[in-house]
């Protein structure tokens, strides 16, 4: 092959190499993601500080939680337990987090896509920032297209740090959950985890309140998995 040839091959090699101008970013990491086996960011939740009267003091700071208090317009709130009022928002380490310190009974707290379900087989991931302490830990939720709710045997605890950790799911073992006592029952062989409406987190144990006492923390929350519309069951 001549001198000339030669360039044009590079040439063109290089072409098809460059990514093309105007790509979106979110596209291009979805891409990556795909290519190496995981599905792209289906959504991602960093919680807000709900509205509040007066001056944001130390006690005025422990908001109770509303729908308020979530940020990305297509997700929606799911509390499940006895009593889910005194569930807070707090605030470390610059970010907004769920603090489960004032509550008497075990809780639950999920998040509802509203565009789509989740298909978490294969290599899907959730990826958040928990912090636990005194024993406390932290198993992740799912709600099935049929109204049942189910905890995983993978178990989060961090002792007193927030720590960013993944969690999967075709390697747990899944016990279904009581959503009004919030108790563990029996557990749940093979569930169909392709069309998940709700994915959180339980904490079954009561908190101990404020300083070093049983808690646990929840900031930010990722979910890695492909999506399907509601109602279509297109992707």
């Amino acid at each position: 092959m001549s001198r000339a040839m030669w360039k044009c091959a590079g040439l063109l090699l290089a072409a098809l190499s460059t990514p093309r101008a105007g790509l979106p970013q979110q596209a291009a990491a979805g891409a990556a993601a795909e290519s190496n086996g995981r599905p792209p960011l289906l959504f991602r939740e960093e919680w807000k500080q709900p509205p509040y009267v007066g001056e944001l003091d130390d006690v005025k700071r422990r908001i109770r939680i509303n729908a308020e208090a979530v940020g990305n317009p297509n997700l929606e709130l799911k509390l499940y337990g006895p009593d889910t009022k005194d569930l807070l928002v707090a605030q470390h380490e610059g970010r907004h987090d769920l603090w489960t310190g004032l509550e008497e009974s075990p809780i639950a707290a999920t998040l509802r896509d509203k565009n789509h379900y989740i298909d978490l087989t294969g290599r899907a991931r959730v990826r958040w920032i928990t912090r636990t302490q005194s024993l406390h830990v932290i198993h992740p939720v799912v709600k099935l297209a049929d109204g049942t709710l189910l905890a995983g045997s993978w178990t989060i605890a961090t002792d007193g740090d927030f720590l960013e950790n993944e969690v999967a799911f075709n390697n747990q073992r899944w016990y279904k959950l009581d959503p009004q006592k919030l108790v563990t029952t029996i557990e749940v062989k093979n569930p169909d985890l392709t069309r998940v409406d709700e994915i959180g987190f339980v904490d079954l144990m009561a908190g101990g309140g404020k300083g070093f006492a049983g808690w646990s923390n929840l900031s930010v929350i990722e979910v890695y998995a492909k999506g399907t519309l509601r109602g279509t069951g297109s992707q």
